[in-house]
């Protein structure tokens, strides 16, 4: 069933959009959201399936680490100030760190940076995905120029005018721009037969949420072990932490195998010298997300733009998926208000300067993530002690630090 969502006055069927967007994620309403405000008349394509209301007191396992750019573009679209404050949380201090032993004893392989040392007022804000969801809904009620459209598309025509989708209602959305925004495993990358690179790490993300004894302070903790894969434990309002736990296949299956009380304990190891005793969030959620490297062979196709993770994949261990996603929507903006007053914003020429534009920073965050996956998996002692060697060098070189975290901060 197909209808048309709180805006009466703009049908998709009565004035064609400039923009279709299909995906319901945060990725592809900011698009919406962004876009619309640009000028452009955008309709939203949201899969018809409604999810079970959640307990809003909750606390949600699924989190992000959002950078200054992405903070910036929601801002823009008034959707960052719209979310609950409360329940935002500032990251001030990261400290990263491996599986070394100095000869003195004292553990190596350690990076740490500080927000006040990178003159900004944090690194990165935690946010759950329900507080920015709830934002981003609220916001697309009230936004002219955009028009939600609830069903599924079963087909894509393009022409030299304009995309067309058909969807299962017998509708159908004509616009000179498809952006897909639906996703890892985007049906619209699909239907434009671009090839992909895709690797499994073998590896499932553990998520769950807990308080901690002691305050975290704003701390954002990371640890590396070839063994236990990558641990994370970031900062939430109040003494509350969220764990991400990016865990061999196998191992993953031990911990979903434990009760959230028996997963606290098993992180004791690392996280009790810092937090003190971890105590499960009721009501006790554990969720688990496959994790894999995608890599499209293209962001663009005739008359379809990708962004988020229909265009690219990456391990979480940086937390930077989410923002990678951001900025496509910044720069697909940007590089179709600058376009040449003839060309429509599907234009081949326009398309492709969006995708230069974006080339770099992906490749860049796949290599630098898939990189250190590969150097933190493996138990070869003497790449042990180089990666928990040269972390500690790199902790002692501000220059190296500033450049580190300048390009984490999306500045």
């Amino acid at each position: 069933m197909t209808s048309n969502a709180q805006h009466p006055h703009s049908s998709p069927t009565a004035v064609g959009p400039d923009i279709c967007i299909v995906g319901n994620g945060a990725v592809g309403k900011t698009a919406a959201l962004g876009l619309a405000q640009a000028g452009f008349r955008v309709t939203l394509l949201a899969p018809p399936v409604k999810t079970p209301a959640a307990d809003q007191a909750s606390w949600d396992v699924r989190v992000y680490a959002l950078n200054h750019s992405a903070r910036n573009l929601l801002s823009s679209v008034r959707v960052w100030e719209a979310m609950d404050a409360g329940r935002v949380a500032p990251v001030d201090n990261m400290t990263v760190r491996g599986d070394g032993i100095d000869a003195e004893g004292a553990r190596a392989g350690l990076l740490s940076f500080d927000a006040y040392g990178a003159r900004t007022d944090a690194l990165a804000w935690i946010v759950e995905d329900r507080n920015l969801d709830t934002a981003l809904d609220a916001a697309l009620r009230f936004a002219p120029n955009v028009s939600v459209v609830h069903g599924r598309a079963i087909g894509l025509a393009v022409s030299p005018e304009q995309a067309t989708l058909s969807l299962e209602s017998g509708q159908q959305i004509s616009a000179p721009l498809v952006v897909g925004a639906d996703g890892a495993h985007s049906w619209v990358r699909g239907q434009c037969d671009i090839g992909l690179d895709y690797r499994a790490y073998r590896q499932r993300a553990i998520v769950t949420n807990f308080t901690c004894e002691k305050p975290h302070q704003g701390v954002a903790h990371q640890w590396f072990s070839p063994s236990d894969g990558v641990i994370a434990l970031l900062p939430l309002p109040g003494n509350r932490v969220s764990l991400v736990w990016s865990a061999p296949d196998a191992l993953a299956d031990q911990l979903l195998g434990l009760s959230a009380t028996q997963l606290a304990e098993r992180l004791a190891a690392w996280a009790a010298p810092v937090l003190g005793a971890l105590s499960p969030l009721q009501p006790e959620v554990v969720r688990d997300f496959p994790l894999a490297l995608i890599r499209p062979h293209a962001m663009v196709a005739p008359r379809v733009a990708l962004i988020g993770d229909a265009a690219h994949v990456v391990h979480p261990m940086a937390g930077h998926g989410m923002n990678l996603g951001f900025a496509d929507v910044a720069s697909l903006i940007q590089t179709l208000l600058a376009r040449e007053p003839q060309l429509d914003c599907g234009d081949a020429r326009v398309l492709r300067r969006y995708a230069r534009a974006r080339k770099e920073e992906v490749l860049l965050m796949q290599i630098a993530t898939d990189g250190l996956n590969r150097i933190f998996s493996t138990q070869a002692e003497p790449i042990r002690l180089a990666r928990n060697i040269g972390m500690s060098i790199v902790n002692q070189i501000p220059f190296l630090k500033r450049r580190l975290i300048g390009h984490a901060l999306g500045k």
